[in-house]
């Protein structure tokens, strides 16, 4: 069963519930497909009257910011052992490999890492526990945070919605075609907010290996 198909079978409480939750496990470090239940609820709730979207755009923002910030006091209370452990875990998330590249990306953004990396799934799952270890005064952490939630748990909803209230229209009028063109045109709305992220981070992962950084250096940012 499909995670839209599922989504469908339970009430619109739950749904915005399961959305907020699944988003904050995410956001503190915990790989799981936030963006893929928050895509599915949106075009859910422009199929069915009953699921609000500005509740469910509102439940994933708050999931997104808590979620980094607990992820945040976690990191920075754990330090790198807690690194180390997330690698026993989960090795194919927390990698070294991967630890350093979110590093670099961290040492060359600074606090835009945060916000750049809501739109990344790797630095998603990473920014919060790793902006705790490295020490990020909290004030650059939660700016960054709070807006970089918004913007994709706001945006990815508004989007998403759209291109369903759209596709349905056009698919009346259109037949199939117009839902694929409905669908083209949004997921390439959004992709263009993706890539200008994505490039940022392939500019960090082309930058020459560098040793981890201590604490006190990002503090100091």
């Amino acid at each position: 069963m499909h995670v839209q198909e599922w989504l469908e079978t339970i009430p619109p409480v739950a749904i915005y519930a399961l959305v907020g939750v699944v988003i904050g496990l995410e956001s503190l470090g915990i790989p799981l497909p936030g963006e893929i239940v928050l895509v599915s609820s949106a075009l859910l709730a422009s199929q069915h009257g009953d699921i609000n979207p500005y509740v469910l755009g509102g439940c994933a923002t708050a999931g997104a910011i808590i979620g980094d910030s607990i992820g945040y006091a976690i990191g920075r209370k754990g330090g790198r052992p807690l690194l180390a452990w997330l690698g026993g875990k989960f090795p194919k998330h927390f990698s070294e490999a991967n630890i350093a590249l979110a590093e670099r990306s961290f040492q060359k953004w600074g606090m835009w890492a945060v916000f750049f990396g809501r739109f990344i799934a790797l630095l998603r799952i990473f920014a919060g526990p790793l902006a705790g270890v490295l020490q990020m005064p909290y004030w650059k952490f939660l700016v960054a945070n709070v807006f970089g939630g918004i913007l994709w748990a706001g945006g990815t909803t508004a989007v998403i919605y759209s291109v369903g209230i759209v596709a349905e229209a056009w698919l009346k009028r259109f037949s199939w075609l117009g839902l694929v063109l409905a669908v083209l045109i949004g997921v390439t709305s959004m992709l263009i907010i993706k890539n200008r992220a994505k490039k940022a981070a392939a500019e960090a992962t082309a930058q020459p290996a560098q040793a981890p950084l201590k604490p006190e250096t990002v503090a100091a940012d």
